[in-house]
């Protein structure tokens, strides 16, 4: 079995954050794993991009081609249409439905969103006011990794919970509480 996916957004948005945490499952459920990362100026607001391939068999490349990515989890939804060359015909789209408009000629909200819903499985939600209305604002990345783990198929939710608790356990209980918490919100959102 082998999940290749793209994770894309904008600098500061915790796309990182979903790489290490489905990378620490991978590690430990013993499942191949290669990673790159394109930070851009993620310093500045700019393009933050990652390709993920997980595998139970050996992987040579850790770049995903055209045409081949599983999935895009994204946290911005232009940032989603930027990689759709990536994706599969069977692949699957997890997007933040809140622009971050950090250019002047952002793309037309209702064109944008048109766009997403013209494609065969695209998931998504507000997740950052999700997050807000729960508390738990700055767990809006770990809120959209639950709506993708349904689609994740490599990795179980409890095996991606898991490693949520591994990643944050340093920054204390209450951390690890509400990433939890984001995550199964996330997850119940998808049905």
């Amino acid at each position: 079995m082998k999940k290749d996916i793209i994770l894309s957004g904008v600098g500061g948005q915790g796309i990182l954050t979903i790489a290490t945490i489905i990378g620490d499952a991978a590690a430990e459920a013993g499942i191949n794993l290669k990673q790159a990362e394109v930070h851009g100026m993620s310093q500045r607001g700019g393009d933050v991009q990652s390709n993920l391939r997980l595998s139970t068999e050996e992987i040579y490349s850790d770049l995903i081609k055209q045409g081949a990515a599983d999935m895009i989890i994204s946290m911005e939804p232009m940032e989603a249409l930027r990689y759709l060359p990536y994706l599969s015909s069977e692949g699957v789209i997890v997007t933040s439905s809140h622009p971050f408009k950090n250019i002047p000629n952002y793309p037309d909200e209702e064109a944008l969103y048109a766009a997403l819903n013209s494609l065969c499985s695209v998931s998504i939600l507000p997740i950052e006011d999700l997050a807000k209305q729960n508390n738990i604002p700055k767990c809006a990345n770990v809120l959209l990794l639950g709506m993708a783990a349904k689609y994740l198929e490599i990795l179980s939710p409890e095996q991606l919970r898991e490693s949520i608790k591994r990643v944050f356990s340093s920054k204390g209980e209450k951390v690890v509480e509400m990433n939890c918490q984001a995550f199964d919100i996330g997850l119940n959102s998808v049905k």
